[in-house]
């Protein structure tokens, strides 16, 4: 179930209530896909899409400029790119819409299976840059064979989430590896290297786990592999996080577009679950329509530290 992206001309953008401009996380680059060709065939020659994947940080540069009418995003809006709305007098109305995990992946024929956050973190802080680090160094069981790292562009959310969980700081890493926006090429690299340690969207790794194995991640004591099941119930720490939707607040005077966003909504749960994401509760999306209907525009989430609280306290 895949969307045909089509190609519009100059003349197409000036039929705004028809258009739907996305970009932003390639993260979330599959559910807007999915959910725009459903839309499409439920209302023939109602909406046409147009989504771009810039990566949230990309993404958000576009929408604070007014230039798309949807931003995806793999976590909330920052302070300077809230500033950067203000700034442009860019009103938004934010949407929690499903929650994914961040796996930790290698080649298939890796035999290592689990990998602490302390470890992670010795490999991926800035301090670490220019330094060779072994599988060996890992367990000593293990080869003595460098490893090789491949993880989220800048401009990514994944990127931000990541450095945050891992490193302790939301964009603090070492710049000496392979980085893409998109998570297809980090994919295509991870499965041609046998040495390769990487990190990508949960539904990335589900679609290609034939060619990519991934960690369990022993946090607290405790050892857990990336599933539906561990995102859901929580037990995936610390590498499990919200995913996000931000309309710009004027283009829900649009019928199409709260059409599409109510569509969105009420057909969540099953779309999302088919493009191996996890989906709120029904709380969730009851949440989001009446955000719909009140035009309610600002965002709950600047504090990213209590992430997980504003979750459980609007969606659960």
């Amino acid at each position: 179930m895949f969307l045909f992206l089509v190609l519009f001309s100059l003349k197409s953008f000036s039929q705004e209530t028809s258009l739907i401009k996305m970009d932003g996380s390639s993260t979330v680059y599959p559910i807007a896909e999915a959910m725009a060709e459903e839309f499409q065939t439920a209302n023939r020659n109602k909406a046409k899409f147009a989504i771009g994947v810039s990566g949230t940080g990309g993404g958000f540069k576009k929408f604070c400029r007014g230039e798309t009418t949807i931003q995806n995003a793999s976590r909330p809006i920052d302070k300077t790119e809230l500033q950067s709305c203000k700034k442009n007098s860019i009103e938004f109305v934010e949407f929690p819409i499903a929650f994914d995990g961040v796996v930790v992946v290698t080649h298939k024929s890796n035999p290592i299976e689990e990998i602490t956050i302390e470890q992670l973190k010795n490999i991926w802080q800035p301090s670490s840059k220019n330094q060779a680090i072994s599988w060996k160094s890992i367990d000593q069981k293990f080869s003595s064979d460098k490893i090789q790292l491949f993880g989220a562009g800048s401009d990514s959310g994944t990127f931000d989430f990541f450095t945050e969980m891992v490193v302790g700081k939301a964009k603090e890493s070492r710049s000496d590896y392979t980085s893409s926006e998109d998570d297809n090429i980090l994919v295509k690299a991870i499965s041609n290297n046998k040495n390769a340690l990487g990190y990508l969207p949960y539904a990335y790794y589900e679609k290609n786990k034939s060619t990519l194995k991934s960690l369990a991640i022993r946090f607290n004591g405790k050892s857990v592999l990336p599933s539906i099941a561990t995102v859901k119930s929580g037990e995936y720490k610390p590498l499990s996080r919200p995913l996000f939707m931000y309309v710009n607040k004027k283009s829900l005077d649009s019928e199409v577009l709260t059409n599409y966003l109510n569509f969105f909504f009420k057909n969540a749960d099953l779309i999302i679950k088919q493009v191996n994401y996890v989906p709120l509760t029904q709380k969730g999306y009851l949440y989001a329509s009446t955000k719909i209907k009140n035009k309610t525009s600002g965002t709950e989430f600047l504090d990213h530290s209590q992430i997980a609280n504003l979750m459980n306290k609007i969606v659960f």
